[in-house]
């Protein structure tokens, strides 16, 4: 009996990605739940941010899946494969993140540089993905964009990934060589002023690919395992369900760790830390693995026509639900609400409420109005600026007819 193939195209895995955004988004306003749930919930809720696990996870699936069993460490190969990361990923990132600078240069909004001398240095710094790496500095700029500098780390490494995996068949030694690395430089650069360079080991674990590849090398291993084995299942185990009842069983085990002084999340603690790099990802390629191969309610949600929009517009939602962009539309509700009562007393209207005054209401509408924008802009921008590079001759001349210049159906 031979293995059922792979599909060439899973609109769930586009979905997952508006999930993981989506996940990132609460956790990053849970103290808007504070005050209408329990502590509790709002602890759970502030753990969300492994959103970011699944990204790590679906792209170490995605790029073994799609390269593989087909790559080649040539020059030319390597160009058409930066072409394609710089196309999928950097149009936006880097009109956004000179538009947060822009906004600095008008609005003086400390967040965007905290307080760094050179604001221009600082911009190079961003475009070239290094802040990534500096304590001080990953969450300056469009603060979330520091995980692509831990992408943008996966991406040129993986080929040589690859190629040792093949070559020597060792995968999961890599990442314990990495990680060694990783404290390595903690060691060294730890008590040097140099705005926190791998400064800490907590900062080096949560923000680094040194110390996040383990996320990766699961995906890896995922895609691995299928392109060897297809999709044919010889139980009826629900992995989608199990998967995602021990994501959850993560997280809660997160929210109960006590926050490290100077840090934000059950996250940060050392036991959060070894939950979140090393006991969620297996979870998450578990989900992954049933939403391949099994037919269910989140694979039925996550395939929807909509829930696919949403899911490529995702990358865009991520850059912009939390910095200037959501700071202006916050403040624009704000003032909503200022002008609903300025008007009630200019018309002697003796009503005490605003549809602007529930923060939860408010985050909502933003939330629907960050959504309609990153559609927008996916249509108008990210989208056309991704088939325009791939065919253009940027880095290595065009080829029509070489695959690699077609537009993909799993995409990396």
């Amino acid at each position: 009996m031979h293995p059922k193939p792979l599909p060439s195209y899973i609109p769930a895995l586009t979905g997952v990605r508006a999930l993981a955004a989506y996940l990132v988004f609460i956790s990053h306003f849970d103290y808007i739940f504070d005050g209408n749930f329990p502590h509790a919930v709002q602890r759970f809720l502030q753990e969300f941010h492994m959103g970011v696990t699944i990204f790590f996870v679906l792209s170490g699936f995605l790029i073994t899946y799609r390269y593989y069993h087909n790559f080649h460490l040539t020059k030319d190969w390597f160009k058409q494969y930066l072409k394609n990361r710089v196309a999928r990923i950097y149009p936006m990132y880097f009109l956004l993140t000179v538009l947060a600078f822009v906004y600095y240069y008008f609005s003086h909004d400390t967040r965007i540089t905290k307080d760094f001398p050179s604001p221009v240095l600082l911009l190079l710094m961003h475009v070239t993905f290094v802040r990534g790496f500096f304590n001080d500095l990953w969450d300056t700029g469009i603060a979330q964009g520091w995980s692509l500098t831990v992408e943008e780390c996966f991406y040129f490494s993986a080929p040589f990934v690859f190629l040792i995996s093949k070559r020597y068949r060792k995968l999961f030694i890599q990442p314990v060589i990495i990680t060694g690395v990783a404290l390595l430089l903690v060691l060294i650069f730890r008590n040097m002023d140099w705005y926190g360079f791998f400064g800490n080991f907590t900062f080096t674990m949560i923000y680094t690919f040194l110390g996040r590849c383990f996320e990766f090398f699961v995906g890896i291993q995922l895609a691995l395992l299928l392109l060897n084995k297809g999709i044919t299942r010889t139980n009826n185990i629900k992995y989608t369900y199990i998967g995602f009842l021990l994501m959850m069983v993560c997280v809660g085990i997160m929210s109960q760790l006590s926050i490290p002084k100077g840090w934000m999340a059950g996250l940060h603690n050392p036991f959060g830390i070894v939950t979140n790099n090393y006991l969620l990802p297996p979870c998450i390629a578990m989900f992954f693995y049933g939403l391949l191969t099994e037919s269910t309610i989140f694979k039925t949600i996550l395939s929807l026509k909509f829930v696919e929009l949403l899911g490529k517009s995702s990358y865009i939602f991520y850059l912009i639900h939390l910095g200037y962009i959501r700071n202006f539309l916050n403040d624009w509700l704000n003032a909503a609400n200022d002008w609903v009562f300025e008007y009630y007393d200019k018309h002697g209207m003796n009503w005490e409420h605003s549809p602007f005054e529930n923060d939860t209401v408010n985050l909502l509408i933003q939330f629907v109005l960050l959504n309609a924008l990153s559609i927008l802009l996916f249509k108008t921008i990210e989208e056309p600026l991704n088939h325009y590079i791939r065919k253009s001759d940027f880095l290595i001349k065009n080829k029509p007819k070489n695959p690699e210049n077609e537009s993909v159906l799993i995409k990396g």
